[in-house]
């Protein structure tokens, strides 16, 4: 928040009325062209005629300079910088607008390579890989950040997430290798180790150390932070205008070049149509979870990687899924989820104890499509739909 802090010499500095504000070229050509409307006037009638021309002529100039600086701003602001990349096992997409369009996407791809290189649980040498098998280290920045989050919504969920159930997860083979069924012995004895609360973080050394057999994976919030993280680099570039698509996690940078909002189509579940619907936002991470992105099917049933900590399996609780839409993309990253644990009942009561904080879409089992009252104004679908209003018990 600091970074917005007026400065109060820059804003003196823009206060004085004496054309400091302008470009220096224009100063330059309205004062010249007060010089000439002066010496009009001081010669009376003389050649009247010959120096109105010239003022008309003059004028022109000035308005066909203005014309043109206006044009070279606004071309500049609507320069633009593409970039496709492959990580954090997905494909992410940046598109940003303004003169400096080209160095924010270089630097938010840096950004995202670090970012995974840090945090990548398959690669040993990342900070959470070397975690992971000493069980002690000091952590990183971004680390600590991504702690202090994951810790507040499992305390805040009762935890519905929660950063250790990796170990689960690689019994399933949603970690990277081959998928199947783990037995109900192996899921008791691995459900033991999941508890975030068993976590021991020393924060006057930065240290966190795991009990023995815990492991943690931040794939649940990993992507949210990482879009909030290039978003606040695109305001670094004074980009104020981009969309940044992180294998479906979206987050927008103030609006359109042209001023209007986003608009975000949100994936449906349902194979035979494409989208549950658009929603209109600025401003906002956007962000969908739901048990038909990543499963596999054996003996003709599903099962998808979303895994209910308390219970070590896929969770079925009534929604095909979950969309989130906050200021705060780590947020929205781990609640997606979260909400999607809890069920369509507590997900209701949850976001009406912390709607000032967030909105969301649900989808139902039963095919119901749920909109908070907050985004329900610039959400269009052609489904039937229930707006949840914050004063009212679902």
């Amino acid at each position: 928040r600091n970074a917005f802090i007026t400065n109060p010499r820059l804003k003196l500095a823009c206060g004085s009325d004496n054309g400091a504000g302008l470009p220096a070229f224009l100063h330059l050509i309205l004062t010249s062209s007060n010089i000439a409307l002066y010496d009009t006037l001081r010669n009376g009638d003389k050649n009247m005629q010959k120096n109105k021309r010239q003022i008309l002529t003059a004028f022109l100039f000035i308005a066909v300079c203005i014309a043109a600086y206006f044009l070279i701003v606004r071309e500049q602001n609507n320069k633009s910088a593409s970039a496709q990349i492959f990580a954090m096992d997905t494909y992410m997409e940046l598109t940003a607008y303004g003169k400096n369009a080209e160095e924010a996407v270089g630097a938010a791809k840096e950004e995202i390579e670090r970012l995974d290189a840090l945090l990548s649980t398959g690669n040993d040498k990342s900070e959470i890989g070397q975690l992971n098998k000493n069980k002690k280290g000091q952590i990183s920045a971004d680390t600590q950040y991504l702690l202090n989050c994951s810790f507040t919504i499992y305390e805040e969920t009762d935890g519905a997430f929660d950063i250790t159930i990796y170990p689960v997860m690689r019994a399933w083979g949603f970690t990277g290798e081959e998928h199947h069924i783990p037995t109900e012995e192996e899921l008791q004895s691995l459900l033991q180790l999941v508890d975030a609360s068993s976590l021991q973080y020393d924060a006057s050394t930065q240290t966190l150390t795991l009990p023995e057999g815990v492991e943690i994976d931040f794939g649940g919030i990993a992507k949210g932070y990482t879009s909030q993280r290039v978003a606040q680099i695109m305001q670094e570039y004074d980009i104020n205008s981009a969309i940044l698509n992180l294998g479906g996690n979206v987050q927008l940078v103030g609006a359109k070049p042209d001023g209007s909002s986003w608009k975000v189509a949100i994936k449906s579940p349902d194979e035979q149509e494409e989208y549950l619907g658009v929603l209109s936002a600025q401003n906002k991470a956007i962000i969908t979870s739901g048990g038909y992105e990543r499963y596999f099917e054996e003996n003709g049933r599903k099962y998808h990687h979303i895994i209910d900590p308390k219970t070590g399996i896929p969770a079925y609780n009534g929604l095909q899924s979950v969309t989130i839409v906050s200021e705060d993309g780590t947020l929205a990253d781990g609640l997606s989820t979260a909400l999607y644990v809890m069920g369509t009942e507590s997900a209701v009561k949850f976001w009406q104890n912390h709607s000032d904080e967030f909105d969301a879409i649900l989808y139902t089992d039963d095919g119901n499509l749920y909109v908070t009252e907050g985004i329900a104004d610039t959400f269009t679908s052609s489904h039937s739909i229930t707006v949840l209003e914050k004063a009212v018990a679902f």
